[in-house]
C-alpha cells in the first residue's frame, strides 16, 4: 500500500520505517532540509535501538523514500499520518499549531482521495479541526468536492523499544465512523496483526482521549508507588517487598510499580498536564492527576534532600559522580529527564559532577552544559576521586558493577540509588554506605 508520514521525528520515522519493512511503499516528509539530507544518507536523527539498521535496508530496498515536498509524496498515496510534535503550551495544553499547518498544506496539495490519519497525541476534537482546515483550503482551491476522511490512530511506544512496540502492538485503535475506512485501516495493519485479535475500532474522540488516559493511569501508578515509598521510609518498611506483595495481585499487576525519581521523557509529564487542561476545559475539577503531578516532582527533591542531609547543604569542593542521564534507559531523550532537575539544584548547592551516559550525553551537553560538569567517556571513569555516586538512570550495565573497581577509585563510598537497583545489604557488606528510594 502507499503511505505518506509527515514528520519525521520519534513517532513519525518509526512509523514510516515499520511500515515500509512491512512492504509498504512510504515517504516520509518533513521541513527540515538537512533532517532530509541526512535520512537519505543514513543518519538517524534519533537514538532508537534497531532503527538505523532497518532505515538502511528500506532505502537500499527502495520501500522508504524522504522529501520535503508533500506534493511529490502526496501524489499517488492513499493514507497520510500527521505524526508532528505537539508540544505544550504555558497552561499545559497541546499546541496544535504544527498539526493544523499539515492540514492545511495537504488542502493544498491533495489531488485525490486521503485517508489523513492523526498519529500525533492529540486532545479531544482534533480530527474536527484537522477536517475543517483541509476542507477550507480545498474550497478555495475550488476542489471542495475532494472527499478524504479523517481518522485517529494514536501510538503507544515506548521509546527503547518503540520498534518491537510496533510490530508487535498490545492493540491497534482506530478512530472512525466509515466502515470503509475502518476496513482499509484494517487491511494496512493486517501484518502486524495477522488476526486481527487487536486491532479495536472506536468512534475518533474515545481514540483521542485513550492515549492521554493510558499515559495518565501509568504516571498515576508511577506517583501512587513513590508516595507509598516515603511512607515506607517513614515506617521503615520495603518498597521492594510491598511492591512484590501487591503486584501478585492479577488485578492489579507488576508493571509500572517500581519506586524512584519519577517519570520523564515527551509523553507523560506533557500528557498528564494536558489531560488536566482538557477536564478545565469542559468544567471538571481534576482533582487526581494534579496530585500525581506534584507526587513526581516532590521525588526529585526528597531525592536532593537525601543527598544533603549526608553530604551537607554545602556542597562546595564535592565531586558527584552520575551514571545515566537520559530520562530512561536506551533512549538518549533529555526531555524533562530527571537528571536535569537534581543536577542543577546539587549544583547550585556548590557540586561539580562527572557524569556518564551510554547515549545521551550529546543531548544531555546541550540541556545542562559544561558548567561545573566533565563528560566521562566510561562509567567507572565518572567515580575517579568522586564524593559520592548517583544512579539516575538504570541502565543495564549498572546493574552488576565491580564493587571492588569502584571502591578503587572513589574517594568516598557512598551510593545514593534514584533507581532501587542494587540490593542494600550486599551493597553495604560490600563496604558502601547505601541510601535509594523506599527501602529501609
Amino acid at each position: 500500500m502507499k503511505v505518506t508520514v509527515v514528520g519525521s521525528g520519534y513517532v513519525g520515522l518509526v512509523t514510516g520505517t515499520c511500515f515500509a519493512d512491512m512492504g509498504n511503499d512510504v515517504w516520509c516528509v518533513d521541513i527540515d532540509q538537512k533532517k532530509i539530507d541526512n535520512l537519505k544518507k543514513g543518519i538517524i536523527p534519533i537514538y532508537e535501538p534497531g532503527l538505523e539498521e532497518m532505515v538502511k535496508r528500506n532505502v537500499e530496498e527502495g520501500r522508504l523514500r524522504f522529501t520535503t515536498s508533500l506534493k511529490e509524496a502526496l501524489a499517488d498515496t492513499l493514507f497520510v499520518f500527521i505524526a508532528v510534535g505537539t508540544p505544550p503550551g504555558e497552561d499545559g495544553s497541546a499546541d496544535l499549531q504544527y498539526v493544523l499547518a499539515v492540514a492545511e498544506d495537504i488542502g493544498k496539495n491533495m489531488e485525490r482521495y486521503l485517508i489523513v490519519v492523526n498519529k500525533s497525541t492529540v486532545p479531544v476534537g482534533t480530527a474536527d479541526r484537522v477536517r475543517e482546515t483541509i476542507q477550507t483550503q480545498l474550497v478555495k482551491r475550488g476542489r471542495g468536492d475532494l472527499e478524504f476522511d479523517v481518522v485517529s490512530n494514536p501510538e503507544f511506544l515506548k521509546e527503547g523499544s518503540a520498534i518491537e512496540d510496533f510490530l508487535r502492538a498490545d492493540r491497534v485503535i482506530i478512530g472512525t465512523d466509515n466502515v470503509r475506512t475502518a476496513e482499509l485501516m484494517k487491511e494496512l495493519y493486517d501484518p502486524f496483526q495477522r488476526k486481527g485479535e487487536k486491532i479495536l475500532v472506536m468512534d475518533i474522540r474515545s481514540a483521542e482521549l485513550s492515549k492521554y488516559a493510558a499515559n495518565a493511569m501509568l504516571a498515576t501508578r508511577i506517583s501512587f508507588m513513590n508516595e507509598i515509598a516515603a511512607l515506607c521510609e517513614a515506617c521503615r518498611a520495603d518498597i521492594e517487598k510491598v511492591r512484590e506483595g501487591i503486584g501478585s495481585d492479577s488485578r492489579i499487576g507488576r508493571s509500572f510499580l517500581f519506586a524512584g525519581i519519577g517519570y520523564g521523557g515527551s509523553c507523560f509529564p506533557k500528557d498528564v498536564r494536558a489531560i488536566i487542561q482538557i477536564q478545565k476545559e469542559y468544567g471538571l475539577l481534576p482533582k487526581i492527576l494534579p496530585a500525581v503531578e506534584e507526587t513526581n516532582k516532590q521525588q526529585r527533591v526528597r531525592f536532593v534532600e537525601k543527598v544533603i542531609r549526608v553530604l551537607g547543604d554545602d556542597l562546595k569542593g564535592k565531586v558527584l559522580a552520575v551514571w545515566g542521564l537520559a530520562f530512561k534507559p536506551q533512549t538518549d531523550d533529555m526531555r524533562e529527564a530527571p537528571s536535569v532537575d537534581i543536577i542543577r539544584d546539587l549544583h547550585s548547592r556548590g557540586a561539580r559532577f562527572q557524569a556518564y551516559d551510554p547515549v545521551a550525553v550529546h543531548t544531555a551537553r546541550a540541556v545542562l552544559g559544561n558548567d561545573g560538569i566533565v563528560y566521562a567517556t566510561g562509567y567507572y571513569e565518572a567515580l575517579k576521586n568522586a564524593d559520592a555516586l548517583l544512579l539516575l538512570t538504570e541502565w543495564h550495565q549498572f546493574r552488576k558493577p565491580d564493587f571492588e573497581r569502584m571502591k578503587s577509585l572513589m574517594k568516598a563510598y557512598i551510593i545514593f540509588d534514584g533507581r532501587n537497583q542494587y540490593n542494600p545489604i550486599k551493597i553495604r557488606e560490600a563496604g558502601f554506605s547505601y541510601y535509594c528510594m523506599g527501602r529501609p
